[in-house]
């Protein structure tokens, strides 16, 4: 073999290895990273404006109340995730991250088997499988937090592992109280995916306790605080499984990561030895049958986008409508003659009449297209994020040369709503969901068998 030949082979491997150890992104995925950061830039111009207006007057400051809920909840967020995509590894260290990019829980268990033997021994152990975060869902967790009312199927909050949220999460209820609950999250490990070692699994989990309800410590958001030894609910799963499906069977890869002690993305403190069970369920009998993904089913009526339907997309349709709303007030009742005086009295009222019947148009054209969104239209959602973009963009070149100051006006709330609506939609949820739901007639995910090894 020349030199050249060997160069080529080596390259050719390294190639392959750096493939295995690179996190994969779907092609959908890199352009909601360029909306995620042109919305977050749209939310961040327009909370330094409102901050600028509330100085204007005494009761204008009020505004900081608004602006205080944009910078916590919306802008800094935003602005973490994309710095920790810059400065946190992008590569498998055996923790999870939040939506917001802070790290998340710990990885500590393993599945090797297909979606329907996972879903079987869990079911046959007692866990359900979690609701997704819609509107519906939202309202069922904050009544039975409030009621203490049993709610078994309560959402999980997201968790990434390669580059994506949880496939799907199980839970287990403590007594009936939504407070306190065992839980665990399980994404697909991407085809040939290496383990530190060399090891391979079908399946990655993170499993922790719920002890109460309470405010992150990063955040002050409202979250569920986990119990500190995350070990031990890790072994509760293996044993749960185990003692509803014998013919399961499990292996430690011990010193999977090094013992330590931190904190997850809500602050609560945990530890860990680093060993990972992995259960093996090679030899469990499931049916076989396709296990519904609420993210790939288009919704037909309300009840089912209530039930389907993310909550941020929910948001971006009711932020939406009401913007249209004001849109088309605006369009019958702003507009008048006095706007129109340089025409003659003929055309003024043609063209009165051909503004109004254009505002009613567009403003239906858009309720149309937020229908399309809510079904998972990936078009109608990239042409909706255009539209707000090039409204918002509109709206600060205005505001730059002084042809339409943004006061405390209607034109200020309309930018606002485009913002919020815009960032919305750019979201990961909203994302995942047009895109689970582009793939309606084919299997997802959760649902495709993977090759079991026990």
């Amino acid at each position: 073999m020349t030199r050249g030949q060997a160069g080529a082979g080596e390259h050719l491997s390294r190639r392959k290895f750096d493939a295995q150890l690179r996190q994969p992104i779907e092609p959908g995925r890199r352009a909601d990273r360029i909306w995620f950061v042109l919305g977050t830039c749209a939310a961040a111009w327009l909370t330094v404006l409102i901050l600028l207006q509330s100085f204007r007057s005494w009761w204008a400051l009020l505004l900081f109340v608004p602006v205080w809920a944009m910078t916590a909840y919306l802008v800094l967020p935003r602005l973490h995730k994309m710095l920790s995509d810059l400065y946190v590894p992008n590569y498998f260290f055996g923790r999870t991250r939040t939506a917001d990019g802070l790290l998340g829980d710990p990885v500590n268990l393993g599945v090797d088997g297909s979606a329907e033997q996972l879903d079987e021994v869990m079911t046959a152990a007692g866990w359900h499988r979690a609701d997704e975060i819609t509107l519906k869902s939202t309202w069922g967790i904050i009544a039975s937090t409030l009621t203490r009312r049993s709610y078994p199927t309560a959402p999980v909050s997201p968790l990434m592992l390669f580059g994506r949220r949880h496939d799907v999460a199980y839970q287990q209820e403590v007594d009936g109280n939504p407070k306190q609950r065992h839980h665990v999250r399980f994404w697909h490990c991407p085809p040939g995916w290496l383990l530190p070692g060399g090891a391979k699994t079908d399946w990655l989990g993170a499993g922790t306790f719920d002890t109460d309800v309470g405010l992150s410590l990063f955040t002050l958001q409202v979250t569920h605080r986990i119990d500190e030894n995350t070990d031990e609910e890790r072994d509760y799963v293996v044993s749960s499984v185990l003692a509803a499906a014998p013919e399961a069977s499990v292996r430690v890869l011990e010193d999977f990561t090094t013992g330590y002690h931190a904190r997850n993305g809500g602050g609560d403190a945990f530890i860990t030895d680093g060993n990972l069970p992995v259960l093996e369920l090679g030899a469990v009998t499931a049916d076989e049958h396709e296990l519904e993904d609420p993210r790939a089913i288009r919704p037909q009526s309300a009840e089912q986008v209530l039930q389907r339907v993310p909550l941020t997309t929910v948001g971006a349709v009711l932020v939406l409508g009401i913007g249209a709303v004001i849109d088309l007030l605006g369009f019958f009742f702003s507009i008048g003659r006095a706007e129109l005086a340089e025409l003659g009295e003929h055309d003024a009222a043609i063209a009165l009449v051909a503004l109004r019947v254009f505002g009613t148009v567009l403003t239906v054209a858009q309720l149309v297209a937020c229908w399309f969104v809510l079904r998972g239209g990936r078009r109608s959602r990239v042409l909706l994020m255009f539209l707000l973009l090039a409204g918002i963009v509109g709206a600060a070149l205005a505001y730059l040369d002084g042809s339409a100051p943004l006061a405390l006006n209607s034109t200020l709330l309309s930018a606002s709503l485009m913002a919020v609506a815009l960032l919305l939609l750019s979201s990961e949820s909203a994302g995942l969901w047009s895109r689970a739901a582009r793939r309606a007639v084919a299997p997802s995910p959760t649902a495709e068998p993977a090759p079991g090894r026990g």
